[in-house]
């Protein structure tokens, strides 16, 4: 970004999936919560331009591709409490939410495990066209065995070759975008009759391990050509994948010291193979309680946590740790279990966050509001006072915001928080013309 004097603006994305209970394990059940109008296109429509006109930067949206049927080796605890399930396609919502806002961009989570890159090559260039630059990949690898039950394989293939996987499927994907067509292949010259001179469109003759792809990209390039890189995962796998190939990076963590440990680990990764270190952006999960008054917002958690599902919780945490946890007595403190799920999900209880033995009740509690990240409560001033603490302890560029409620926790944040981060410098000023996500990202450094 361009050097200012002051705050820096956080970077400030929305926190979502395509379901009725996302991270918050039970909350649906609140009173206000309008989450069970995921297939509502105007929900989304809604949600999307309360976070445009607010000055959030994106709508980041999770996805994942199989049923949570880990806890009690069966899906029904999933079922019965809405815990991820059921889910449907993030994709599909973009360009109705895109039509429907100028400023806020789309991050999509999208799987190398269970896609073919020369199809997603052409559905990440079209919505790149029609969202005018504003569509970002969160690229994941995928960690429920029931999704690769469902698309072709008897299990998930191990951690570290879903990664190796992926690193093939990103380099055929940036080809197709980078390489096959040149700047001025599209001429669109009437008089002539030419569309695209096929001299300046290549084939890019990609044989690889996992892949085949001989010919030239579908698409003609589009406003970012490559949409915005986004990339979760901590384990030493997933922080040398973020490390070579991500822009954004999604930090997990309970505490600022343990999300910092990472950064830096991925900085030096960056560094060691030639990538400019700070050319990287890092955003932490939080989900934030808020109300007018510090008092309020206490009294919105209490409220919360009436709703809160413990059986959800540990079909969540089962779900993402890949054990099932409905074996193990309540009160049992946890120790760190190597899975070839998500690593990061159970060491940040047990490894990371040193400080703390957690018990499984414990965990599920936790669990209840904001998933595996941290809950802020407090009044606006407060709030941004926790923002900006955990910023400068940790080192992140800004935040993914998740709910308790939806999109009651959205509109809390907007109408308590955004005015004291605006006061403060924390929220980007918009610009009086469009501008594509990488760009707003980014600024000078593209």
């Amino acid at each position: 970004m361009s050097n200012q004097s002051g705050p820096r603006p956080f970077i400030l994305f929305g926190f979502m999936m395509n379901v009725v209970g996302h991270i918050s394990a039970g909350l649906w059940r609140h009173p206000e919560d309008q989450a069970h109008r995921y297939t509502d296109i105007h929900y989304w429509v809604e949600v999307a331009k309360l976070l445009d006109d607010a000055g959030f930067d994106a709508l980041f949206i999770a996805d994942a591709l199989g049923q949570l049927d880990v806890y009690q080796q069966q899906p029904n605890a999933a079922l019965r409490h809405a815990a991820q399930m059921p889910v449907n396609d993030p994709m599909l919502l973009v360009s109705a939410m895109a039509a429907a806002t100028r400023h806020l961009g789309f991050g999509i989570t999208v799987s190398t495990t269970y896609e073919q890159p020369y199809l997603l090559a052409r559905k990440f260039t079209t919505l790149d066209h029609l969202t005018n630059g504003r569509v970002a990949w969160n690229v994941v690898t995928s960690m429920l065995d029931s999704a690769a039950r469902n698309l072709g394989l008897t299990q998930q293939l191990p951690h570290d070759e879903r990664y190796d996987r992926a690193k093939e499927f990103l380099d055929v994907a940036r080809k197709l975008w980078e390489s096959s067509w040149e700047d001025g292949a599209v001429r669109r010259d009437k008089a002539a009759g030419v569309y695209t001179d096929p001299t300046k469109v290549h084939p890019i003759h990609h044989h690889g391990r996992y892949y085949q792809v001989p010919d030239a990209h579908l698409s003609e390039p589009s406003p970012q050509r490559t949409p915005v890189l986004f990339q979760a995962g901590t384990s030493s796998r997933g922080s040398q994948f973020a490390a070579a190939n991500a822009e954004v990076v999604f930090m997990a963590g309970l505490t600022p010291e343990a999300i910092r440990k990472d950064i830096a680990t991925i900085r030096t990764l960056a560094a060691e193979i030639g990538r400019d270190p700070n050319s990287l952006r890092f955003i932490a999960a939080v989900t934030v309680v808020t109300g007018a008054t510090d008092e309020r917002a206490e009294a919105r958690y209490e409220d919360f946590q009436q709703y809160i599902s413990e059986e959800a919780a540990l079909a969540l945490f089962s779900a993402w740790t890949g054990i099932d946890w409905s074996q193990y007595d309540l009160d049992r403190p946890l120790e760190y279990i190597e899975t070839d799920a998500c690593r990061s999900a159970l060491a940040s209880l047990t490894r990371i966050d040193a400080g703390r033995q957690w018990t499984l009740r414990q965990a599920a509690r936790y669990i209840g509001i904001g998933g595996l990240h941290p809950t802020l409560v407090g009044g606006p001033s407060s709030i941004a006072d926790q923002l900006e603490s955990f910023a400068s302890q940790s080192g992140v560029d800004g935040f993914n915001l998740g709910y308790a409620i939806t999109p009651g926790s959205f509109v809390d944040f907007v109408q308590f928080v955004m005015p004291e981060l605006t006061a403060r410098g924390r929220v980007k000023p918009r610009p009086a013309t469009a501008e594509t996500l990488r760009g707003r990202l980014f600024g000078g450094l593209v």
